[in-house]
């Protein structure tokens, strides 16, 4: 339970942050949890909010104003991540 307070007091941090985050937090169209970096070079699917939290946490420093919530309802996906077929070696 302890777990669960502090992933929401954290979340509540990274809801609050002005500045243009680095990662984006939020579910794909499969509801699993995803994390996005504005520059598209690093993210990841997880199976929990907890862990995507933690995840981009760590890469960012635990900076909270790094990180925040895609709106409530909306859906990412890794459409920059994607490298089209052809390109694969």
């Amino acid at each position: 339970m302890a777990n669960a307070h502090a992933l929401q007091r954290h979340m509540a941090r990274i809801a609050a942050s002005p500045a243009p985050a680095r990662f984006t937090i939020g579910r794909d169209r499969r509801g699993a949890w995803i994390v996005q970096d504005r520059q598209g070079l690093v993210g990841g699917l997880f199976a929990s909010e907890a862990a995507a939290a933690h995840f981009a946490a760590e890469e960012c420093n635990h900076n909270p104003a790094d990180i925040c919530r895609a709106p409530e309802g909306s859906v990412l996906d890794f459409g920059g991540f994607v490298a089209p077929i052809s390109n694969l070696h």
